[in-house]
């Protein structure tokens, strides 16, 4: 296909199209007249070879194509913008913009937080949106970056994107404060005797694989997806938890549980924020990875009480 031969601005079209599925809303949304609409919608079927519209009854409904169109339309949009709002310079203290980022519970925790405290008072105009993980960024990574600023998960799950790392954690197990099977420490025939509750996704993966190869499989009880109810659901119960150490600090005080150690020397996390190639260069995102690896440097100066920096 010739790229050259296109109007990109059928893609704003397009996808205003697949998600008003009616002309009039999607031209009154992109600022053009219904039969300036009417003409990009009779271009765009020329294009697929299909009517990507379909008319039932007294309404639009999309075709099986438009369907498979809708998601790769809003991928290419956001790849689009953000291509087209890279900048040479970028000044944090006047500029305005949203950098949107993946990160799961515990990242946002431990370390969005203060990230967000930094930005807010350095770059007064700029916005963090924090969204979660999705179970699809092992699989399609290349498609989640492309449509995000950045990504925070540790070394381990994904590869073969650029990435600066933030910080290192470890690991701890978590314990009612009252358990009435557990004393001051736990044992390997403790983590295959007790019931566990585990974060149901695979960011943890090192660590649990880890502990199949030590030959203890946990029996899992409860599962959740997120890191932060994990003590809540230990509290009170004869369960056990593996949770980042850095989060159990956090949590520790909010819920009745202990934190103790592993009986086997756990895999450590080291945390990165990970970006696709297409914003390497860019002024914003220069900033934006240097402000994170300052914010990840001053939690490490932070770590004297347990976790290995």
């Amino acid at each position: 296909m010739n790229l050259a031969r296109l109007d990109l601005n059928l893609v704003v079209a397009l996808r205003a199209l697949l998600e008003e599925r009616n002309v009039t809303r999607a031209g009154r949304r992109v600022g053009l007249s219904q039969p300036a609409m009417s003409a990009a919608l009779a271009r765009l079927r020329r294009h697929f070879d299909d009517d990507l519209l379909a008319r039932v009854g007294g309404h639009y409904e999309l075709t099986a194509l438009g369907q498979v169109l809708l998601d790769r339309t809003s991928t290419a949009y956001d790849v689009l913008e953000r291509l087209f709002s890279s900048q040479a310079h970028f000044d944090p203290a006047v500029e305005g913009r949203e950098f949107r980022l993946v990160a799961s519970d515990y990242a946002v925790a431990v370390f969005g937080a203060e990230l967000a405290r930094v930005v807010h008072a350095e770059a007064p105009g700029i916005r963090l949106r924090f969204t979660q993980t999705p179970p699809s960024v092992v699989d399609d990574t290349a498609t989640l970056l492309s449509a995000t600023d950045g990504l925070f998960m540790p070394h381990g799950v994904i590869s073969d994107f650029p990435a600066t790392d933030l910080y290192d954690d470890s690991w701890v197990l978590l314990v009612a404060a009252d358990h009435p099977d557990v004393g001051d420490r736990l044992t390997r025939e403790d983590l295959s005797r007790l019931p566990w509750v585990t974060y149901q996704r695979t960011y943890d993966a090192p660590a649990v694989r880890q502990l199949g190869m030590l030959g203890i499989e946990p029996r899992v009880e409860v599962s959740v997806d997120s890191f932060q109810l994990l003590p809540l659901l230990v509290a009170g119960t004869r369960r056990i938890a593996l949770v980042q150490a850095r989060l159990a600090r956090l949590m520790e005080p909010l819920a009745e549980v202990r934190v103790l150690q592993p009986p086997y020397e756990a895999v450590p996390l080291r945390e990165a924020l990970w970006w696709h190639p297409v914003h390497t260069h860019d002024a914003a995102h220069i900033w934006l990875r240097e402000t994170a690896q300052r914010v990840g440097a001053g939690l490490s100066l932070k770590c004297g009480d347990g976790v290995t920096a």
